[in-house]
């Protein structure tokens, strides 16, 4: 089954470069689809009424984390008990040992 992809009905005056205009009936009938197609091209989408702009709909902003901004969270003080981390860093020793003995004819 061919997933539908909005066409948009002409590019939006006086908006970015991107801005792509579409009806409201059409943005309501293709909702899912309009919402793919901003989110895998980056595109705005200006939705009008009666030839008027109402709402844009566009990508919302990207957020990354890693695990070291993770771990500063954790050690922020009053977020979690002192000795969490400690006991996530000893579990985590713990289940990363190799599995594998360093003598394997030992046992």
């Amino acid at each position: 089954m061919a997933t539908h992809r909005p066409t948009p009905h002409r590019r939006s005056p006086g908006a970015a470069r991107s801005a792509r205009t579409v009806s409201a009936s059409y943005a309501a009938k293709n909702f899912g689809a309009l919402v793919d197609m901003v989110r895998e091209t980056r595109a705005l989408y200006v939705v009008e009424r009666a030839g008027q702009p109402v709402v844009h709909v566009v990508p919302a902003p990207g957020r990354r984390a890693t695990l070291a901004d993770l771990a500063d969270l954790y050690r922020e003080p009053g977020r979690l008990p002192d000795n969490y981390l400690r006991e996530v860093e000893r579990g985590a020793a713990r289940l990363n040992r190799p599995s594998i003995p360093a003598d394997p004819w030992g046992s």
